[in-house]
């Protein structure tokens, strides 16, 4: 099947991308991806594998196209993870207001400050 990736027409097959994908191990996915026989590969490392180009030279829409056209399953970028929420500043530590008052310190009044003539 004819296939264009980044203006360039490549003529695959699905049992060729199958047998090229083979003896490469997958790198670990951070955006979007394809399952190829039990493995799932980035798209981009799929894409340099059997274009031979640089992975800046193509987009992985091109290559998400064309892997769908031959019948393989291609998935979405994960979500990001939800950030952490900060952690509650415990009583005692931290210095927050309770730290700074002590009941049995004097206050001193705060003056204002000098006018100048």
């Amino acid at each position: 099947m004819r296939v264009t990736i980044a203006g360039c027409s490549f003529y695959l097959q699905a049992p060729e991308v199958v047998a090229l994908m083979k003896d490469v191990k997958a790198e670990p996915v951070t955006g979007e991806s394809v399952r190829i026989g039990r493995r799932t590969y980035p798209i981009k490392q799929v894409g340099a594998m059997i274009t031979k180009q640089d992975r800046r030279d193509f987009s992985a829409a091109d290559v998400i196209r064309a892997m769908q056209r031959l019948g393989f399953t291609c998935n979405p970028a994960p979500a990001p993870a939800a950030p952490e929420p900060a952690p509650a500043p415990e009583a005692g530590l931290g210095g927050g207001p309770s730290m700074m008052l002590d009941s049995d310190a004097e206050v001193w009044p705060l003056s204002a400050p000098e006018q100048q003539l």
